[in-house]
């Protein structure tokens, strides 16, 4: 396979997974806003911030109300975070490799393409939002269900699945530190009450809370969201889950020994972790620590893969 149809396929993997992750988090906040008591001040900064784009956010919007951030992350095409950007880059990368692709992926980005391009602002008020948000994260569900069923198993597939699951280990990292950050400090009285419902929006993010229940069997802790989004073998949106794949699937790529280090890096940096510890303090560090390994793992993929 060439350099450049392998590259196309990782990185259509990583747009697809952004678009739906973004558009979980407006919807999950959203709700978070409607669960918490009016005194109880919920800004919309953190969503930015988990997408490290506060700096280029402030050049452009006077503020942080809830109409400019859902709209920079949804609709506007400048912020190369926003869902429309994600499926724009998406869609130009599919219409080079169509015939790698099965053909009802492209039919399938069109329609939700043109459906943001169409009636995106329509659906940006609160009233119309849910629409919105269901129609990308069901759209995107269903694309990587197509590819996942339909499209062979070969080269190609492989580098689709690096790219998906190295950005699911990076969104699940940034959802955590951001989402959480408030909860770790120590939390004043009229906040403290409503802990287990700020938590239960961590795992509502990832669509976790069901699976965590199950596993769990218990009820919502700080320790407890962190060692199953961190540390479950079985989540698939769990960060050791997503590396685990990423591991599995490297052998049966051209070899690469620094990709490999990368990975087994990486994942002892989560697999390690005291998270009980973390959870009291500390956890905005390692969870830095493993974002820098999961860069580091990128950029060993695109010079074993891409750059020759």
């Amino acid at each position: 396979m060439l350099s450049r149809v392998a590259d196309n396929l990782y990185w259509f993997g990583r747009y697809l997974q952004r678009a739906e992750n973004t558009a979980r988090l407006v919807g999950v906040q959203a709700n978070l806003v409607l669960d918490l008591p009016r005194k109880i001040e919920l800004g919309w900064a953190p969503l930015v911030q988990i997408l490290g784009a506060e700096e280029d956010f402030r050049e452009r919007y006077s503020d942080f109300s809830e109409s400019n951030v859902v709209r920079y992350l949804l609709l506007d095409e400048q912020n190369p975070g926003s869902v429309a950007a994600s499926l724009r880059h998406a869609r130009e990368i599919l219409r080079t490799v169509r015939d790698s692709t099965p053909r009802d992926a492209w039919e399938r980005l069109n329609d939700l393409h043109f459906f943001l391009q169409e009636r995106g602002e329509k659906c940006l008020p609160r009233a119309k939002r849910h629409e919105l948000l269901t129609r990308i994260s069901d759209g995107a569900l269903l694309m990587y269900g197509i590819l996942v069923s339909n499209m062979s198993h070969d080269v190609g597939f492989r580098f689709l699945r690096l790219g998906t699951n190295l950005e699911q280990a990076d969104m699940t990292t940034r959802i955590i530190d951001v989402r959480s950050a408030s909860l770790i400090r120590p939390l004043s009285e009229d906040l403290k009450p409503f802990q287990n419902i700020q938590w239960m929006s961590v795992l509502r993010s990832l669509m976790a809370y069901q699976m965590y229940r199950r596993s769990e069997r218990a009820r919502v802790s700080g320790p407890a969201v962190l060692r199953f989004l961190l540390q479950n073998r079985e989540f698939p949106r769990s960060v050791v889950f997503c590396l685990n794949l990423i591991g599995t699937t490297l052998p049966r790529l051209p070899p690469s020994r620094a990709c490999e280090r990368a990975v087994e890096r990486t994942r002892a940096l989560v697999q390690d972790a005291d998270l009980e510890r973390l959870a009291n303090q500390g956890l905005h560090e390692h969870l830095d620590e493993i974002q820098i390994g999961l860069g580091q793992l990128h950029e060993a993929i695109s010079n074993a893969y891409f750059r020759t």
